[in-house]
């Protein structure tokens, strides 16, 4: 019998947590996958096209700002909701200016993620009250960005967050399908943009930019 119900993925590293969010959801919604990061939310939602996925900032491989980005550029009707620890209104500026619907913080209730979902699915957005709406607002009108002047290109990030992660030039390069030597000029570029001296200097970025949680 088929399931006609909205299809939800949801993308997070903690089990636990994403098997709760799983339980909330799935008595209303169908829950076709949960997946641990970014890389395999893009080929999970690729062969199961949600209508909707919950995913956290802070996953290994793959952040979720970026892998939102690049769910949005393949498939606009795509709707995300964002279920993160960030309070920072300018990361849910930055979630909202990639194409989010919804951003939820885990410090909420368990029935604000249901009403999220339900929200973004009838074409609404939602805000969790404990961010500002009047700032995060603000800084999408301004145009601020919440990157710095500096731009690195999205190829450049994915290698610069399994940098951050301590992955090796071999490793990256077996997770991108790169050529080693592509992956360390990727590196160089990075730091010559950055002017980062050292690898340190790279984690520091990365930590800044929500690509790696502080753990």
């Amino acid at each position: 019998m088929m399931d006609h119900r909205t299809r939800v993925i949801i993308a997070d590293d903690h089990k636990l947590l994403a098997e709760a969010c799983k339980n909330l959801l799935e008595p209303e919604f169908n829950v076709v996958a949960l997946v641990c990061d970014g890389r395999e939310l893009l080929k999970a939602a690729s062969e199961l096209r949600p209508d909707v996925v919950v995913l956290d900032i802070s996953m290994p491989q793959l952040n979720g700002l970026d892998a939102g980005g690049m769910l949005k550029d393949r498939n606009r009707a795509i709707k995300l909701v964002y279920l993160t620890m960030s309070l920072g209104a300018d990361v849910a500026a930055e979630a909202f200016r990639r194409g989010a619907s919804g951003y939820v913080l885990k410090q909420c209730s368990a029935e604000e993620l249901q009403v999220a979902v339900r929200r973004v699915v009838r074409g609404e957005s939602y805000l969790s009250p404990l961010i500002t709406r009047d700032t995060v607002e603000f800084l999408l009108r301004s145009g601020a960005t919440y990157h710095e002047e500096k731009h690195i290109s999205s190829r450049q990030r994915e290698v610069l967050q399994l940098l951050a992660e301590g992955k090796s030039m071999k490793e990256i390069a077996c997770i991108l399908q790169l050529r080693p030597g592509t992956v360390a000029f990727h590196k160089y570029r990075i730091m010559d943009i950055l002017g980062a001296r050292n690898s340190a200097s790279l984690i520091e970025y990365a930590l800044r930019h929500h690509m790696i949680s502080p753990q």
